[in-house]
């Protein structure tokens, strides 16, 4: 037999041989949904203004990315800075964290990771509350915690686990564990 004629078959029968192993498991290959996994859109440094159900803003945010949940309408934020606008007046908390979260309608934010939310300029007693997590329910200007919360005033400091919070009448509420520090301005 010629060599030639030897290669040919042999390479006939290995194509064969594959081609009937390419043609059995084509039941077992499941193709990838090429969307599976990604996002609906991504915004990358923007500002955006949330309106509540009357038209009037229920926050605004910057960030540097902004990306929507797939198969859901809820936002996932990196590094966001909100600003809640008080019910009466001018003034605006400003809150930050590493990461946050949006829901489908605008109700619920979900921040976490060295969040800190600061009372509006010129409030009569400015506040600071810094937790690891803190959710924000911008239409009813509250806020809640289940984590440990520090909350700093001029003259005194407060800490304790869980918190509520109204942020148009500045009333803040520790839940358990509570500790207060008041550090005296001295009179002049």
């Amino acid at each position: 037999m010629n060599w030639r004629l030897m290669l040919t078959v042999t390479l006939l029968l290995g194509a064969l041989i594959s081609g009937w192993s390419a043609w059995r498991q084509k039941d077992t290959i499941v193709a990838e949904d090429p969307a599976d996994g990604r996002t609906d859109y991504l915004l990358r440094d923007f500002d955006i203004v949330a309106l509540d159900n009357e038209g009037r803003e229920a926050f605004s945010l910057q960030a540097p990315e902004m990306q929507q949940t797939p198969g859901a309408r809820t936002l996932e934020l990196v590094t966001p800075l909100f600003h809640v606008p008080e019910k009466e007046g001018d003034g605006r908390w400003e809150i930050r964290s590493q990461t946050g979260w949006v829901s489908e309608d605008n109700e619920e934010v979900r921040l976490r990771g060295d969040v800190t939310a600061d009372s509006p300029e010129g409030a009569p007693r400015p506040t600071r509350m810094h937790t690891e997590a803190m959710n924000v329910f911008p239409q009813r200007n509250q806020a809640t915690s289940d984590a440990v919360v520090d909350v700093e005033q001029p003259g005194s400091t407060m800490q304790g686990t869980g918190m509520r919070a109204d942020l148009d009448s500045g009333r803040i509420e520790l839940l358990s564990k509570v500790k207060f520090r008041n550090e005296p301005t001295p009179r002049r």
